[in-house]
């Protein structure tokens, strides 16, 4: 039995006060925004998953990283990775102990909501040229109109090369957009429901207005913009039927408040997990347990295809791994533990109502970790259990790592899930964590960078450390 105590003893002991962390320690503010530039920098030039993947491709080989060949074996301490069809990256860092002791993975994504050129997008109306784009992911379609947007992505042209596109980013590129009405002729559409303020078949990108100087062409201006194309990228329309062309802020991260705390900026959801996990991997030097770092891609979709959570390519790597080592893969997968790195939503004091005070997240308290997502009654949801919560929160709270847990917002009011049940479904233990972001899935999402700093905290400190 515990000694019996005062009121205000029992107050300071028992009850959970929550903490900003900057405020606490002054310290972290300047930490979190060194930390914050090399992000930000991340962030202006990995806008897709493409991108991301290319990015961090690079960090690795500057790192020292070697290509994972499947049938060789690595000694402790070796560095290895590999990309997986140009959109998802896998590195890892060889540990002491053996496979069959298990690895420790952190996985995040590097897609994010957007649009996308639907196969056969450019036709020409009343002298305009236009893109018609089909949505990716959870977008707020109204959110898109009237605001300047780039041109990303990869032709395979009819001779079997390549060639990328990147238009919008420069100061002196173009730059494109979506029209929206003018309110004074906005009165049939302020009846829309929100969701429907811009429909999907609205959502056409303007690209150009000039016409080739012939007469007896039918579609002048369409074939102008074509003309242009052809003359830089080598392309012909039939090429965009083999292209992967995407549309997206042309935007830089910014600074967002006089004191510079946050982040504001395209892509948080989720390349804010996906950065600290990928600098925590590389910083990583003679780990306990291999270590896993994954950058996966079609998130934003349900994980489907071959470079998603749902496909084998992670589990596929790891198993090689056992195999040339002459080890049991399913021990392996047994005794691993996964953070699966996704953002999530920040207490909003704007819409309140939205949320649930006492289990929300709060942008600035540090990492949030989610014991469970899903939507209503946990339905899609990766449960953890409580021993492997505390495994976690007591490193953390052992070193000084600001963290909090709580849940997506109100019950009933929607939801949504991770990669953690893709991980979990092999049968390894995995915890949801991420960093609290605001006005997620719009163009333009915040966070606090002292959050952002305590993902990377936490990723580095989960590599490194032996018992979790």
């Amino acid at each position: 039995m515990s000694e019996k105590l005062t009121a205000k003893q029992a107050a300071e002991q028992l009850l959970y006060k929550p903490e900003y962390a900057a405020d606490k320690n002054t310290g972290v503010k300047k930490e979190a925004a060194a930390f914050a530039e090399g992000y930000k920098a991340f962030l202006n030039t990995a806008k897709t998953e493409r991108e991301a993947a290319a990015v961090s491709e690079k960090m690795l080989l500057e790192a020292g990283y070697e290509k994972f060949e499947p049938k060789k074996t690595y000694a402790p301490g070796q560095k290895i990775y590999f990309v997986q069809e140009h959109k998802a990256v896998v590195a890892a860092t060889i540990g002491q102990r053996s496979f069959e002791e298990g690895f420790r993975l952190v996985i995040a994504h590097i897609d994010s909501p957007r649009l996308d050129l639907r196969p056969n997008p450019l036709y020409e109306a009343d002298h305009f040229s236009y893109f018609k784009t089909h949505y990716y992911g959870g977008i707020r379609k109204y959110q898109w109109g009237t605001m300047p947007l780039a041109i990303h992505g990869v032709f395979t042209r009819a001779d079997g090369s390549s060639v990328s596109v990147c238009v919008g980013e420069d100061e002196s590129d173009p730059v494109f957009c979506i029209t929206d009405l003018l309110p004074h002729l906005g009165a049939e559409q302020n009846d829309r429901k929100l969701s429907e303020g811009i429909k999907a078949e609205e959502l056409n990108v303007l690209i150009g207005s000039d016409a080739v100087e012939d007469a007896d062409i039918k579609e002048a201006v369409k074939l102008n913009t074509l003309m242009l194309l052809h003359e830089k990228y080598g392309i012909t329309e039939r090429d965009f039927t083999r292209a992967e062309i995407e549309v997206v802020p042309a935007h830089k991260a910014r600074d967002v408040g006089f004191d510079r705390a946050m982040v504001g900026g395209y892509g948080h959801d989720d390349r804010v997990d996906a950065y600290p996990a990928l600098m925590a991997e590389i910083e990583t030097k003679d780990p306990v347990h291999t270590t896993v770092c994954v950058l996966t891609d079609k998130e934003e979709i349900g994980s489907d295809g071959v470079t998603g959570m749902q496909s084998m390519y992670v589990f596929h790597f790891m198993q090689l791994l056992c195999r040339a080592a002459g080890q049991d893969d399913i021990l392996a997968f047994r005794n691993s533990v996964c953070l699966s790195a996704d953002v999530t939503a920040a207490y909003d004091p704007s819409w309140a109502g939205a949320f649930e005070k006492q289990n929300g997240t709060y942008a600035g308290r540090g990492v949030a970790f989610f014991k469970y997502t899903g939507s209503r009654g946990k339905s899609s949801a990766s449960d953890a259990n409580a021993e492997l919560v505390g495994d976690i929160t007591r490193l953390l709270d052992a070193n000084d790592v600001a963290w909090q847990i709580g849940e997506l917002g109100r019950l009933d009011l929607g939801g949504g899930g991770t990669i953690a049940k893709y991980v979990a479904n092999r049968g390894i233990p995995v915890l949801d964590i991420g960093v609290p972001v605001l006005s997620m899935h719009s163009p333009f999402e915040v966070i606090h960078k002292t959050d952002l700093y305590m993902a990377y905290r936490t990723f580095s400190l989960f590599c490194q450390n032996a018992d979790e």
